[in-house]
């Protein structure tokens, strides 16, 4: 098939053309007719955004340093970009070599964000590639999943040939092996049916099309049917057991253009154990894996010099739990703070020990502080298994004042379980506290207090994800009252919209019925519903009710612990039993503490694995 590239000099037509052109220093460029296993790697969202994510960055490095094959990127090109390709009748081609997308073998997409589904679609349409795997021919790439949404992917498994689950870094290069070595057999590309029985006997590889669901008469999913014997039932994830012998990129791309997050970023550990209920991240992810002191200065080290950038983040789950981060803090500010290079530490805990550590950090560079108490009332907090007390929360904000900051913002979730107007009223009652605390002090400027409040979305593999969301009526009277109370003009709220969380709740715990609504949002218009200047609900009330699919009872009905849930095939290494156990504790507002700190909690993934908690600072 012939598909027409578009002329470069056409890019002065759309914003920020840069987004498209490639190019960018250390991008890693081989010509495509040369490699034998090439593949694109595509982010189903703006290049901005993309572009900031570091497992993207990881598995670029990975699959590049591989002798036989090469990982070309793309995004989802913004909507003037996408109106361009349209009107000129140009396909969409990757940013390295300028190949169209369709002629790659294997086309990776990551699944991040619920709401960007329709995103995936775009790029599919505009690479001229069937959505539907089934009509998919030889000639078409085989698109394999990938990322945290691999964990339910049910809603959108029926567009992907072969999803992964885990830990990339060990599952990509097996794949890539496995394609060339079928490759060389035949000389020319596997055949499609071939190529996935093989794979699917990998660890962490799911192959939709061999597991079929089957409902009752009233629409109730009753089983996966395994359409293929070999097929493994569940499929269990990949884990990287020591993260020091993971490969980690000794550079990283720069951007022409500013991006979300533009800055050299180090994984200090990969999983968290603290237990919040709500936390798909902290139980898929699981066990902790943490990286040695001597390997993140040297990786530091190594990017500083690559990239000039003047900001390193220290990135995980919860980068206060590194056994060994006020060394690794000191280290890096003793050796770079001089050179004007600062830190960032985007997950603090809510305790004095943060917020000192904060204080040093920021003397390089100085932002607001952040904190996320999740719930008002302690009542509230032992159900999620937030384990704070508001004494720690006010010692750590007294803390914050006595070392010059004046900016606070807070984090807090609405709708979840066991909630009331009484730990509403919480919230505002912790404000105020922290706003008399200002006062007593008696510091110079201008306090300001900034409330962010999300809406609960219930997960898969967590103990919270039997529960209904609360209806989108609920959650508007629930902010509406929210506002209310505050009455300090030192307070700002802001609050998600009720209409995306509901439409979040709705694919996440969905199943493969829905994807005849996303390709229908998707032909009526929808694009990028994750940005609130291009989310149209309308759309997607009107693909719902053409296709009588009720997504109410998707995000708000109240889940059986016995029924059988859609991704109950797929194994994330925390067992059912633990789940469950969860759910009870949280309903009589009791702990379980962090098993890095404390007993083993039996969430079954270091048994059933063989692969515990790393905790280098401790061995």
């Amino acid at each position: 098939m012939e598909y027409k590239i578009l002329d470069e000099n056409k890019l002065i037509n759309v914003n920020k053309p840069s987004r498209y052109m490639g190019r960018e220093k250390n991008a890693i460029v081989k010509p495509f007719d040369q490699v034998e296993v090439p593949m694109a790697f595509a982010f189903p969202d703006l290049y901005d955004v993309g572009m900031s994510h570091l497992g993207s960055k990881i598995l670029y490095e990975i699959v590049n340093n591989l002798d036989f094959s090469s990982m070309e990127r793309v995004y989802t090109p913004w909507p003037d970009f996408e109106a361009l390709l349209r009107q000129e009748g140009a396909t969409l081609t990757t940013l390295e070599t300028q190949t169209p997308l369709a002629k790659f073998p294997l086309l990776g997409i990551t699944l991040q964000y619920e709401l960007n589904y329709t995103n995936i679609l775009t790029i599919l349409d505009l690479a001229q590639i069937p959505f539907y795997a089934k009509e998919r021919t030889q000639d078409h790439p085989i698109i394999i999943g990938g990322g945290p949404g691999a964990f339910n992917p049910e809603p959108v498994a029926d567009f992907f040939d072969l999803i992964v689950l885990g830990d990339g870094e060990i599952i990509l290069p097996k794949l890539l092996q496995l394609y060339r070595d079928l490759q060389r057999e035949i000389g020319s590309r596997p055949k499609r049916r071939e190529f996935l029985l093989k794979a699917c006997l990998l660890q962490g590889v799911y192959v939709p099309e061999f597991y079929q669901p089957s409902y009752d008469q009233e629409g109730i999913l009753q089983a996966y049917r395994r359409t293929e014997a070999e097929a493994p039932y569940p499929v269990k994830k990949q884990i990287v057991a020591d993260l020091d012998e993971a490969p980690y990129p000794e550079t990283m791309l720069l951007p022409f253009g500013e991006v979300i997050h533009d800055r050299a970023m180090i994984e200090l550990f990969r999983g968290c154990t603290a237990g919040c209920r709500f936390c798909q991240a902290g139980c898929i992810y699981r066990p902790v894996r943490e990286r040695s002191l001597e390997l993140l200065t040297k990786q530091a080290e190594l990017l500083i010099r690559a990239t000039g950038y003047d900001e390193v983040s220290l990135i995980s789950l919860s980068s206060m739990d590194y056994t060994e981060i006020e060394s690794l803090v000191d280290t890096l500010l003793n050796r770079y703070g001089c050179e004007g290079v600062g830190l960032a530490l985007p997950s603090l805990r809510v305790d004095s020990f943060s917020v000192d550590l904060a204080h040093r950090v920021q003397e390089v560079r100085k932002s607001g502080l952040t904190l996320a108490p999740e719930a008002g009332s302690q009542r509230l907090r032992n159900i999620i298994n937030k384990r704070i007390s508001e004494e720690q929360i006010i010692e750590a904000v007294s803390g914050a004042f006595d070392a010059g900051w004046s900016s606070l913002k807070l984090y807090f979730m609405i709708g979840l379980p066991g909630e009331t107007d009484e730990d509403l009223q919480a919230i505002v009652d912790m404000a105020e506290k922290i706003v008399s605390i200002w006062r007593q002090k008696r510091r110079k400027g201008q306090l300001r207090i900034s409330i962010s409040v999300a809406t609960f979305v219930p997960k898969p593999h967590t103990p919270f994800q039997w529960f209904g969301q609360i209806s989108q009526e609920e959650v508007e009277r629930r902010q509406r009252y929210l506002r209310s109370l505050i009455k300090s003009r030192q307070i700002s709220l802001s609050t998600h919209d009720a209409k995306t969380s509901f439409l979040e709740a709705v694919f996440s715990r969905g199943d493969r019925r829905l994807a005849p609504s996303i390709i229908s949002a998707y032909q009526l218009g929808a694009r990028f519903d994750g940005w609130t200047e291009h989310f149209r609900f309308d759309l997607w009330q009107q693909s719902f009710e053409q296709l009588g699919i009720d997504a109410h009872d998707y995000a708000h009905r109240e889940i059986e612990q016995t029924a059988v849930l859609p991704w109950d095939h797929l194994d994330s290494g925390i067992r059912k039993e633990w789940l469950q156990k969860e759910w009870n504790l949280a309903m009589a507002c009791q702990e379980t503490d962090d098993c890095r700190f404390g007993p083993c909690s039996l969430c079954g993934v270091c048994m059933d694995y063989g692969v515990a908690n790393d905790l280098k600072g401790r061995s």
